[in-house]
This record gives structure tokens, C-alpha cells and sequence, in this order.
């Protein structure tokens, strides 16, 4: 036997298991590190991205002329990804340590075409692992993707511009479970993600529900809510047929509250406008829903007073509408489209002013109004001031109108606004007539009713046959339909 071969045979075969080894003890340690919770990496499972003033700017609802083209926005030209959202992106794409981290997008908007379009233009579709694209309930959105990806709401991370009120996102998604990430300018610099991160960290070690990593780097957590507390709100609209409608409640910003017949008290009856109280619970999808209804009763059958409704306007415009200057009232939204010409409403003045950069004051000049005159028409008589019904409306024909025709000399002394600050939908102020004395009424969002005195009401305004009603004891009651905004 050759020594020196065997030698150096059993020499090789010891190196090749001693490396072996080293190897399976490396993949060892290796795998350790990869099985240790997320808890103690620090790197979330899921983020999530809202996408309008998030990840890209501007918001789609903006590009209204491109809606009304009919045409889809390009990438890079109509919408633009945030410079440091798409440095982020990159870094994740390549970042080891993000390896077995999922990517998401959770969007509200109604333009869902568009925005499967643009994420593919800008080449993020193959990045993400989920995709929730719906108008809605942001919840929604995570619910499902607590259900698709199987990470529960606490390996989570979201970015969103919203915070809070009617339309945020930051607040009811943080009470899952989520932390999430208030970004109210979008991902713009690099410190609100590598921030975020760091927060992360320090908040997967508790993972408080309600924490929500503020614009400036603070952090809080939200208060628990009391699911006995309750609250008072208007019937905003209900669909008979599908048994369900919306309470408005709380201040301008917040999101009105869905309920459902079978939560109403039995036998009772319900009408939009109605006073209610309730509690919130949250539903089976994860919504929250007005519980424990309770239908407050008013006496009607005084006859001494009228259930009116009312529309807001701030000053100087409620002063100039009230004082006849201004006789057609635009909005883009919808608001006097339901009533028909000869509807009878209270105008209630706003606590703002307007901020129109004192334009309005151009417009009236270019009739030939002087200084005083328009200082006379944008004033309120002596006592009538904010957070009053100060006069009674007739409204006329609701109508869409053009830019151009918006832009009309005469068009914008009616309006008193320029053709780029007015509405779409011009809405005729047949006549208006000051009530006999103010009327403190409390401001509310949308449509809701006020028990008001009759003899404040201009003489003649309530001798129609076609707003008055038999109430169940058979005697008249008027109605008066209104509307709220702020």
C-alpha cells in the first residue's frame, strides 16, 4: 500500500467534512436568525402604501379634465411618484433584510381603473405581493389582506396621508392593530420611511393597538373608545329596500355611521332627518355600526312651530345672498340637485369666512359697485350674525354648466366668484327674504331638521298648500326642506 497516498486521500476526505460541517453549522445559525419572530428583527411582515398623496401626487380625482376627456393619465407626466417613494422602493427591491417582507397597496379611491394603470406604467405591480384597490372602508381593505397573506394586523406597517375625520385612514386602521404611519405631505423625503422603520422596532416589542407615528416624528396612541358611550346624529339617507342608511354626526370631519333596520327599535319608523342616539359597535367585516338605536321624539303638534331644513354658507357669500346680490348659488357636489324649483329653505351662516382671497370684491366692482355699496352688501343687520338661520330661500332650477359659460361676465356677478372659483351646478335663487328675527340653530353637516317659531318666518312664505301636511291628530304641520354644509 502507497502510505503517502492514503495519507493524503483520509487528509482530504477529513477537510471536506470539516467544511461540511461549517457549512451546516452556518446554514444552522442562519436559520435560527431566519425563524426568529418578526418581533425581534424589527421588519414588518406587510407594508402598506395608500396611493393618492402617498406614494404619488397629485390625488386622481384631481385630473378632472382628463376625466372628462376620457382619457388615462401617463405616468411620470399627469402622475408623479414621490421622489423618496420611489428611492424607498428601490432600496426594498434590494435590501436583504427586507427578503421575506410583503408589499401591498390599499387605496380608496373611485378611480380604479386608473390606478391599476398608472401601478403598472411605473412598473410596481410585480413588486407588490396584494393589491386593494376600492372605494369604501380602509378596514375593508385590511381585513382582507389580514386574510389573503394570513400576517396578522400587529406584523404590519402602513403609510397613509390621511389621519383622521370623515375621510381618514390613519386612526380606524391603527385601532386594528396596524401601526400606521401619518405622512400628510406623502413619502417626499427619506426620513418619514427610515423613521418609520425605527418606530416600528421600538413598537413591535408592545404593539399597542391605536399608535399611530405622527408627520413629525412623535408618536401617539389613541384613546380606547368607550363602547358604551353615545352619540347624537341625524338620519343622513336610507334605502328602504336594502334596510339600511347613514347617521351624520359629530363635527364636519367626521365619517357619517352605517346602520341597519335591525338595530332600530321595534316598531318604530324612521325618516331622514330624524334625531337619533346610538352606540358603535364594530361588525362581523370589521366596520363599525350605530348600535343600541334610540329614535328621540319631538312634539310636532305644537302649532306654533315649523320642522324646517337649512343649508350653510359661510360669510361674506350668505351676506351677499341674503342682501339679493347674489342670485345663483353653484357647488360641485350634488346638494340642491333632489329638490325641485319652488323649495323653500333657511340659509344659515357659517362660523369661517371664506377664504377667497377677497376676489369676490373684483367681481363686484367689475359691475360698477363702489367701495361702500359692496361693504353694504356683504354686511348682516345688527344682531343677524354666524351660527344663525338668518333667512328664508326659494331655490329654482338646478342646472350643469360649462367653464365657459362660468366664465361670462354677467354669470359671475350672479355667482359672485370668477368662472375658475365657481361650481359646476348653478342653482337659481328665485327670492330671499330675512326671517323676522335670527334663529340660534347648531351647525350640522348635511341634511337635518330644526323645530323653528313661526312667526319668524316672512309673511307669505308659509301660505302654500303644497308644504303643508296633516300630522296624525289631524292638524297642519308646515315643511321646509334644507340643507347643511360647512
Amino acid at each position: 500500500m502507497n502510505y503517502s497516498l492514503f495519507s493524503f486521500a483520509l487528509f482530504s476526505t477529513l477537510l471536506r467534512a470539516s467544511s461540511a460541517f461549517s457549512r451546516s453549522s452556518v446554514r444552522r445559525r442562519s436559520s435560527s436568525v431566519a425563524s426568529t419572530p418578526t418581533s425581534l428583527n424589527s421588519v414588518p411582515s406587510l407594508i402598506v402604501f395608500d396611493l393618492d398623496n402617498t406614494l404619488w401626487t397629485p390625488e386622481l380625482y384631481q385630473l378632472r379634465k382628463l376625466a372628462r376627456n376620457n382619457q388615462l393619465p401617463v405616468a411620470h407626466k399627469d402622475v408623479k411618484l414621490f421622489p423618496a417613494a420611489k428611492e424607498m422602493i428601490k432600496e426594498m427591491k434590494k435590501d436583504e433584510k427586507y427578503a421575506n417582507t410583503k408589499f401591498a397597496v390599499a387605496s380608496r379611491t373611485k378611480s380604479v381603473d386608473w390606478a391599476h394603470d398608472l401601478l403598472s406604467q411605473f412598473e410596481l405591480r410585480e413588486w407588490l405581493d396584494y393589491i386593494e384597490i376600492f372605494p369604501g372602508d380602509k378596514k375593508q381593505h385590511f381585513n382582507n389582506l389580514k386574510r389573503n397573506s394570513g400576517i396578522d394586523f400587529g406584523e404590519m406597517l402602513f403609510f397613509d396621508d390621511a389621519r383622521d375625520g370623515k375621510y381618514g385612514n390613519c386612526e380606524p386602521v391603527s385601532a386594528l392593530g396596524v401601526l400606521s404611519v401619518h405622512c400628510p405631505n406623502g413619502i417626499y423625503e427619506e426620513t418619514i420611511w427610515t423613521n418609520a422603520m425605527s418606530k416600528y422596532k421600538e413598537w413591535s416589542a408592545h404593539k399597542t393597538p391605536g399608535t399611530i407615528v405622527e408627520w413629525d416624528g412623535s408618536v401617539t396612541t389613541l384613546k380606547p373608545t368607550n363602547p358604551n358611550e353615545r352619540f347624537r346624529g341625524n338620519v343622513k339617507f336610507i334605502n328602504r329596500e336594502k334596510r339600511f342608511g347613514f347617521i351624520q354626526y359629530g363635527g364636519r370631519s367626521t365619517k357619517d355611521m352605517f346602520f341597519h333596520f335591525n338595530d332600530l327599535p321595534y316598531g318604530d319608523d324612521i325618516n331622514e332627518g330624524d334625531e337619533l342616539s346610538f352606540t358603535v359597535a364594530t361588525t362581523r367585516n370589521g366596520k363599525d355600526a350605530a348600535a343600541n338605536i334610540e329614535i328621540s321624539k319631538s312634539d310636532t303638534a305644537e302649532s306654533d312651530l315649523v320642522n324646517m331644513h337649512v343649508f350653510s354658507m359661510n360669510l361674506p357669500f350668505a351676506a351677499l345672498l341674503s342682501n339679493e346680490y347674489k342670485t345663483l348659488e353653484t357647488r360641485n357636489g350634488t346638494m340642491f340637485v333632489p329638490y325641485k324649483p319652488g323649495t323653500k329653505m333657511l340659509l344659515h351662516v357659517g362660523q369661517r369666512i371664506y377664504p377667497d382671497g377677497d376676489r369676490h370684491i373684483d367681481v363686484m366692482k367689475s359691475g360698477g359697485l363702489d367701495d361702500d355699496e359692496i361693504k353694504a352688501l356683504k354686511s348682516l343687520p345688527p344682531g343677524f350674525g354666524k351660527g344663525m338661520a338668518v333667512a328664508i330661500v326659494e331655490l329654482g332650477e338646478t342646472f350643469e354648466t360649462t367653464l365657459e359659460e362660468r366664465c361670462d361676465p354677467d354669470f359671475q356677478r350672479k355667482v359672485a366668484a370668477f368662472g375658475d372659483d365657481a361650481g359646476m351646478r348653478a342653482t337659481v335663487i328665485r327670492r330671499v327674504e330675512y326671517l323676522k328675527r335670527p334663529v340660534k340653530v347648531s351647525g350640522k353637516g348635511g341634511v337635518f331638521k330644526a323645530n323653528i317659531d313661526k312667526s319668524v318666518i316672512p309673511d307669505g312664505w308659509l301660505d302654500t298648500d303644497e308644504e303643508s301636511d296633516s300630522d296624525s291628530s289631524g292638524k297642519k304641520t308646515s315643511k321646509v326642506y334644507y340643507s347643511a354644509t360647512f
